[in-house]
């Protein structure tokens, strides 16, 4: 069985040469070439061009694959975004779909300046003027730019030898893109100006990756010494240097989110997480809180309301609340009948431990240093109205079942598309 390499093609000369040369250089070594392209749905003409590259594969004896992005950018969004975004997204699982685990990109040591320069006019730090790696592994596809470091001039000219025939995109004219007003307006004159300035910016881009690989290293040594579960240990955190504490603040971010995260959002958390007590912060789609010493992540999940307690698992929140058989421990069988989840009606008052005093569920929420956001869970009432449970503090002690009864156990642990308990389930 031949080995499989993917190509992304948009249809433009720099893909199609790609394509083409890969075909050549595959032939003789038994390996099957596919070509990827994605239909962005932007452009009139955009059925011409996907057939215009089928076209093509079938005279080289290449493998094609196509696949439409669905749906528009929404008002006010960033077209460039959107369509990078969901054609990674596509050319990936085309990938899968061919069994290909290496996909072939044909960005050249222009495309790596331009992005440089655009990146460092974003204000961006050494990650972002990194510019594009010339391999990358994501999700278990190799990704990598076999032209990073050849000149436009080199493809130019292989593509007229070869007399390619390719799509001139006319977005890439359009000044309402930055690369397009860059492409135009300041790259041609810094050229004229300083006849090396590809090859330089491409080299501080190469010593930007250098030194962010470097920023990785120390974030994961200080991470590790940082970490308490899922949150942020701030009183460590505090006791380093500006300057690590904001590297190791984006990189728990970016483990987090999933994501980097903006620079205002660092920016704003570096002067207030310092402060003591209770804060909160909204951003990259996620609230981030600072109680008892750590900063935690909660992500926005959906809230389902059990209309009675049941078996199994109800989603309750951001938690969720699971029903299992025991011999102890447990709250009857006979109050669970009816059972509804409820939220705080104000003086409920719980019992943790037999004999001990009920007291008010905010000095047990405190006792039990349940954080704030944790204490507006559901909580569990029997049809006439006697709490049962409580999440995060569990089975009021008055609930609990006579030895030898049919009864149940009520488990409470955080959703997991939640990440803000470092110290797992609460029972």
């Amino acid at each position: 069985m031949s080995a499989i390499v993917a190509v992304a093609v948009s249809g433009g000369r720099d893909s199609m040469a790609l394509l083409h040369c890969t075909a050549r250089a595959a032939k003789a070594l038994n390996i099957e070439v596919v070509a990827l392209h994605v239909h962005h749905g932007l452009q009139a003409g955009a059925d011409a061009w996907a057939e215009h590259i089928a076209a093509a594969c079938r005279r080289w004896s290449v493998g094609f694959k196509m696949q439409r992005l669905a749906g528009r950018p929404a008002r006010g969004d960033s077209v460039e975004a959107w369509a990078r975004h969901g054609r990674y997204r596509a050319l990936a699982e085309m990938a899968r779909a061919a069994g290909a685990g290496l996909v072939l990109l044909a960005h050249h040591r222009r495309d790596q300046a331009e992005t440089f320069v655009v990146q460092a006019l974003r204000g961006g730090g050494p990650a972002g003027l990194a510019a594009m790696p010339a391999r990358a592994v994501r999700e278990g596809i190799t990704w990598a730019r076999p032209w990073l470091s050849q000149p436009q001039e080199a493809v130019l000219a292989y593509a007229r030898r070869q007399r390619l025939s390719f799509i001139d995109d006319p977005s890439n004219a359009d000044p309402r893109f930055v690369r397009n007003r860059l492409r135009r307006d300041v790259m041609p004159t810094l050229r004229q100006a300083f006849p090396d300035a590809e090859a330089a910016l491409c080299a501080a881009a190469a010593r930007s990756a250098e030194a962010q690989a470097v920023l990785a290293e120390v974030a994961d040594v200080d991470l590790a010494a940082l970490r308490d579960g899922a949150a942020l240990r701030l009183v460590p955190w505090r006791l380093l240097s500006a300057a690590r504490r904001r590297n190791a603040l984006q990189a728990w971010l970016r483990q987090q989110l999933g994501r980097g995260a903006s620079h205002v959002l660092v920016d704003r958390l570096m002067a207030e997480l310092p402060a003591p007590g209770v804060g909160q912060w909204q951003g990259e789609g996620a609230t981030l809180r600072r109680y008892r010493g750590r900063l935690v992540v909660t992500m926005p999940t959906g809230t389902g309301v059990a209309s009675s307690a049941g078996t199994g698992c109800e989603a309750t929140g951001q938690f969720l609340l699971r029903l299992a058989a025991v011999e102890q421990g447990g709250i009857a069988n006979s109050l669970l009948s009816g059972a509804q989840w409820r939220p705080r009606g104000g003086g409920e008052r719980f019992q943790r431990v037999p004999g001990t005093p009920p007291r008010s569920l905010k000095k047990q929420f405190q006792a039990a240093g349940i954080a704030p956001w944790h204490r507006e869970a559901l909580l569990l009432f029997s049809a006439d109205g006697r709490l049962l449970f409580v999440p995060g503090l569990g089975v009021d002690a008055r609930a609990l079942a006579a030895p030898g009864e049919p009864q149940q156990a009520v488990c409470w642990e955080p959703s997991t598309a939640s990440s803000d308990d470092p110290e797992g389930p609460r029972r």
